[in-house]
């Protein structure tokens, strides 16, 4: 199963950042826009996990994340992936508030992950919500500079999800465990 960990927003946030993007969506149709349902924050993607290795990481994943903190959250500003918005394949609103427990609770799911022999990128975490892609390098600098003051209201990110990504199926994630934040 293709795998990974991440925190949802509460409904009032999603509806925000759908108003936001909606006339940004009709006015560049050439990106792959992602949809309401599959906004969320990753924590950690995880990849493709077998049968026997996720029951070891649910265990695992059990007893790390109730140790870490609920927090409060907002959907804030825009950038890129790569950085440079005039060669971008990624448009992703940032995240603000408890963004530093954030990362905590993304290194240390990251470190459980290995410990269970998951091999897992090594990168820094830059807390997002995806936006749109593109297969090819975009000028992004305009959606960016649209999108640089916009800002939800906070929420408390009270829960870790463990999704199935099935990329071509509907729902594309699937919600396969959930642990509660302390």
């Amino acid at each position: 199963m293709r795998l990974f960990l991440a925190v949802y927003p509460t409904g009032e946030v999603l509806d925000g950042v759908a108003e936001a993007v909606r006339e940004l969506r009709d006015a560049n149709p050439r990106l792959r826009w992602t949809g309401r349902d599959d906004w969320h924050l990753t924590l950690l993607f995880l990849g493709e996990v077998s049968e026997e290795g996720i029951g070891d990481l649910r265990e695992r994943f059990a007893a790390e994340i109730p140790r870490h903190p609920r927090m409060r959250l907002a959907v804030r500003g825009a950038g890129t992936f790569p950085g440079d918005a005039a060669s971008a394949r990624v448009l992703w609103a940032g995240i603000e508030g408890d963004v530093d427990p954030l990362a905590d609770l993304a290194g240390a799911v990251s470190r459980t992950a290995r410990r269970a022999g998951v091999a897992v990128q090594r990168r820094p975490y830059v807390p997002h919500v995806t936006l749109a892609r593109s297969r090819e390098p975009v000028d992004a600098s305009e959606l960016r500079t649209e999108l640089l003051e916009f800002a939800t209201p906070f929420w408390e990110a009270g829960e870790v999800h463990l999704v199935h990504s099935r990329p071509g199926q509907q729902p594309r994630y699937r919600t396969v465990d959930t642990w509660a934040l302390s």
